[in-house]
């Protein structure tokens, strides 16, 4: 017969992973981004060059390459993953139109996933590319995080 502290450990970690599941499930930034490891992010790149030109765009982490995509003028390029467990994930792009080749890292842990960076934490992170740099739109309307390149 199972003894009451064990009847009670397993109460406590069915507990704790419903509530870990349904946070993970949250389509929008929660207060527990950022805190839970593995956390899902889904990174969308919009070409707002002013010059109207077509964006070639090549992404990459450790482990994925995304290949290179073409992304025609107020049109987007999207990928899903999550977060490494060390928090260390990061991906970096080469962005090129004519004339210009550019790279940024387009997704860094430390940056993009953590509470303490001035950008904050996004579970959707919304990237606007122009020839001055990157800038990532918050979804709640505040001014935009943006970059030199």
């Amino acid at each position: 017969m199972a003894s009451s502290s064990n009847i009670h450990f397993v109460f406590v970690l069915i507990t704790f992973l419903a509530i870990l599941k349904t946070s993970l499930s949250w389509g929008n930034i929660s207060s527990v981004d950022g805190i839970i490891p593995f956390s899902p992010k889904h990174v969308v790149i919009t070409n707002k060059l002013v010059a109207q030109f077509g964006l070639l765009v090549h992404c990459t982490n450790k482990g994925t390459d995304l290949g290179v995509r073409s992304v025609l003028i107020n049109q987007s390029f999207d990928f899903k993953f999550r977060v490494n467990l060390r928090k260390t994930t990061n991906y970096s792009c080469i962005f090129s139109w004519p004339g210009i080749v550019k790279t940024f890292d387009i997704f860094r842990a430390d940056r993009d996933d953590s509470s303490k960076s001035k950008c904050g934490i996004c579970s959707e992170c919304i990237w606007q590319i122009s020839e001055s740099g990157p800038c990532r739109i918050k979804r709640d309307g505040g001014p935009p995080c943006c970059f030199p390149w």
